[in-house]
């Protein structure tokens, strides 16, 4: 186990990028001693923690065409897009069982990124029994306007993106004086702001918690202050970076399974591309 933070964003269907790369890593048997997953990345984290292969590519893809894994239907009928029931009930239980001693096993610690909505602040859940604890994986992986928020001792919480896209300042506060980050942008992205509409919509429906609005109108200029702190990081040694290399072509709720497979090859590759790279940064 290297002594360094592991940074897994978010980013929706793109996360498969990350499933790729995180299956080269288990294929290599490279872990960390401190990970963090923010949304769709705190959901591949759960599969790399216990130590199963392709499972969090198969959960991505295997039930694409299934209403009750990610559809209209489920939001109009529960208030979540992705299905509750489905995703965080059926699948870790049943449809692809969660090994919960493999992950018992992992020596590292484990954190999910959440937004408290009241106070717009970023929440680090540790993730210590994941049977316990997968409401903390659920609340950073809630979409605001397609989920409901999500209750956790008495705080009620939303996608860790809003308030903490990327991790990177949290894990060296936490003292890992070097750090892995799966991105799942492209390399020169820049984040814009969000359109009027969907602005409106938000101060709307969470006029109640006015920090959620303000945290979506100026999460752009946090998640680009990141990256260029994420970029000076990586020049002076001290950050190793795994991202695509252009644009994938897959969008945020991707249904098409061909390119999320693409994807998927896409992230391994890349990862195994860096690997000598990747070796000499960690054991430096």
């Amino acid at each position: 186990m290297y002594q360094a933070g592991l940074i897994l964003e978010g980013g929706g269907m793109k996360g498969v990028y990350t499933a790729g790369v995180i299956d080269f890593f288990l294929d290599k048997g490279i872990s960390f001693s401190s990970v963090y997953g923010v949304s769709a990345g705190a959901c591949s984290m759960c599969s790399y923690l216990s130590g199963q292969r392709g499972r969090a590519r198969d959960i991505c893809i295997d039930y694409l065409n299934t209403d009750s894994y990610c559809s209209l239907k489920s939001l109009l009928t529960t208030g979540d897009l992705f299905n509750v029931e489905m995703n965080y009930h059926l699948v870790p239980e049943y449809l692809n069982p969660y090994d919960y001693d493999a992950f018992n096993r992992y020596k590292g610690k484990a954190y999910s990124v959440a937004t408290d909505i009241v106070t717009g602040r970023p929440v680090y859940f540790r993730i210590r029994d994941m049977k316990k604890d997968l409401v903390k994986i659920r609340a950073s992986a809630s979409l605001p306007l397609v989920s409901r928020n999500v209750k956790i001792r008495g705080g009620l919480y939303l996608d860790g993106g809003l308030s903490d896209s990327i991790p990177i300042r949290r894990s060296v506060l936490d003292g890992n004086g070097k750090n892995v980050v799966v991105m799942t942008k492209e390399t020169g992205f820049v984040r814009k702001p969000v359109g009027r509409l969907t602005l409106w919509l938000t101060k709307i429906w969470y006029w109640r918690y006015p920090r959620v609005a303000e945290l979506t109108r100026s999460r752009y200029l946090h998640y680009n202050e990141d990256t260029a702190y994420i970029e000076r990081l990586r020049k002076s040694g001290k950050v190793f970076v795994i991202r695509p290399k252009k644009t994938c072509g897959v969008k945020r709720l991707e249904k098409n399974a061909e390119k999320l497979k693409q994807l998927y090859s896409q992230g391994y590759q890349d990862a195994a591309d860096s690997y000598e790279k990747l070796l000499q940064f960690l054991k430096s």
